[in-house]
């Protein structure tokens, strides 16, 4: 799970477009000859971030506890979102970290360490993670993790200053390991979670390109609240927000 004003409208508008814009260029080819988007290169500079983390739909304070709940087929599910205090620097840009632990019939499935950082026009970027799987309390694996700067990964946005309907960005780049988009497909949209009913919502709709064939991802976020509501498409599985500690 990825977890969340404007300064001048017209430059960040600019900004993101530049940097989210969804080319691909044939420069390389892996083993399954997928293509590597080499076109994507967003500029990291360290100055041009801040210290904290307060897009309104993607507000990262921390100490706050976000819980989550789903019914799955193989049982339930529950997802403790922990922003902690500590920072981690990535690509020489100070993030905020947040632990996310996913646990099934009350056993830790997945254990991750998120790195979030907010540019000086409200764009939420994704620097990495660092991710821990585990089956039957044994870790498995680390699969998914990665680092921007760290063999070629980039960064990508999680939550746009000023989010635009229908415009495709990459969440994060590490080719063949870490490959997320997203779009934002609608706005003004009421949301009744266990935690309470939020307006004003925005939805994404997020998908996995190393998984063409997975469903896709309908995401549900609040002004100052953050992400409340996730839905699987073609299915019943609902992951809500049950409680803000």
């Amino acid at each position: 799970m990825k977890n969340q004003k404007h300064k001048k409208l017209r430059r960040t508008k600019f900004f993101s477009l530049l940097l989210l814009s969804a080319i691909f260029i044939a420069c390389e080819k892996d083993d399954d000859d997928r293509i590597r988007d080499d076109n994507y290169n967003p500029a990291v500079n360290p100055v041009n971030f801040g210290n904290n983390i307060v897009n309104p739909y993607f507000p990262l304070n921390p100490g706050i506890v976000h819980v989550y709940r789903a019914t799955t087929d193989e049982g339930i599910e529950e997802v403790v979102v922990t922003v902690l205090s500590e920072k981690k620097t990535v690509a020489g840009v100070e993030c905020t970290v947040v632990r996310d632990v996913v646990t099934l019939n009350g056993q830790v499935v997945e254990d991750t360490y998120d790195w979030f950082a907010q540019d000086r026009q409200g764009n939420v970027w994704y620097f990495g993670e660092d991710v821990s799987n585990y089956e039957n309390g044994v870790l498995q694996d680390k699969e998914g993790s990665f680092e921007v700067g760290v063999d070629g990964a980039k960064p990508g946005i999680i939550m746009m200053s000023n989010p635009i309907l229908e415009l495709p960005y990459r969440q994060e780049y590490y080719f063949g390991v870490a490959e997320d988009w997203g779009k934002v497909v609608a706005k003004n949209e009421t949301v009744a979670t266990p935690a309470g009913t939020f307006t004003n919502c925005i939805v994404t709709l997020d998908w996995n390109a190393l998984e063409p064939n997975a469903p896709v991802e309908f995401k549900y976020y609040a002004p100052d609240v953050g992400l409340v509501k996730e839905e699987v498409d073609g299915t019943d599985e609902v992951l809500e927000l049950i409680s803000i500690e």
